[in-house]
């Protein structure tokens, strides 16, 4: 059973929604991801999002994309990114991490050779953005085999007919992307999520988190009472990029909306 299982299962049984903060490997510095990683753990975060920076990050919005950019300048890699999960290991052995990113790179490494460094990484998820459900059994399966979980993305106009094929080939979770377009784009309708959130949980038995325009502590408390997990990135990314000159200060400034969305998220009633 993975990590991710486990914990969910747990959180099944305790009532508790899992906060799962994204932020992108390398960025805005390579010195800044592991220490930022467990900054969030103390903030109250369940499970790590990294994204892997990738050149073309058709999926995400101006925020990540510019993320993306400046983690290659630094030379930022998907080994290197695994490199970071491993020190990021060293002390902390229980925190699922979730890598996400686009399947070029893995592509590039070979599914085997990357189900081999993600194991030994202590990777628990992986959600390839472009490997849709059709091109993903290879992967999942070596994955899997790993205790690793392939991770897919649920979109709205998503059918019945997708959500149980992701669901037949996906665990963990599936991700439900709350806003039409990229990341960081549109406003959240959380009557639409609600709706969508029945249309899915007929047709899987898999935790389902709600990521996309989720910005402040009251929108996470309102997508807790409807989901399994919340999912926050660009509103993270924002406050690396609106600090670049001063890491500690966007480090705080996560940490403490962090902070309120795990209260928020705490207190629903």
């Amino acid at each position: 059973m993975s990590r991710l299982a486990t914990k969910f299962a747990e959180f099944k049984k305790s009532g508790h929604k899992a906060l799962i903060p994204f932020i992108t490997a390398g960025d805005p510095n390579p010195a800044f991801t592991v220490p930022m990683m467990h900054a969030m753990v103390a903030a109250g975060a369940d499970i790590i999002e990294l994204g892997i920076p990738f050149s073309d990050p058709m999926a995400d919005g101006p925020v990540i994309q510019r993320a993306s950019e400046r983690a290659l300048e630094h030379k930022m890699s998907l080994r290197r990114t695994l490199e970071m999960v491993t020190e990021f290991r060293n002390t902390d052995q229980t925190t699922p991490v979730v890598l996400m990113g686009y399947a070029n790179p893995v592509e590039a490494m070979g599914y085997e050779a990357f189900a081999d460094a993600a194991k030994k990484a202590s990777i628990d998820g992986v959600l390839t953005v472009d490997l849709p459900p059709e091109e993903a059994k290879e992967c999942a399966s070596l994955l899997n085999a790993r205790d690793i979980d392939q991770i897919f993305l649920l979109a709205p106009n998503s059918n019945n007919e997708r959500i149980k094929k992701m669901d037949s080939i996906g665990s963990g979770f599936l991700y439900y992307v709350s806003v039409k377009g990229v990341t960081g784009a549109g406003h959240l309708d959380t009557a639409e999520v609600e709706r969508k959130l029945i249309d899915i949980r007929a047709n899987t038995n898999l935790p389902v988190g709600v990521g996309f325009g989720i910005k402040d502590a009251q929108t996470a408390q309102t997508i807790s009472t409807l989901a399994d997990a919340v999912v926050v990135g660009s509103a993270l990314i924002s406050k690396i990029e609106a600090n670049l000159d001063s890491p500690e200060q966007a480090k705080q400034e996560i940490t403490e909306l962090l902070k309120s969305m795990r209260t928020a998220m705490d207190n629903q009633g």
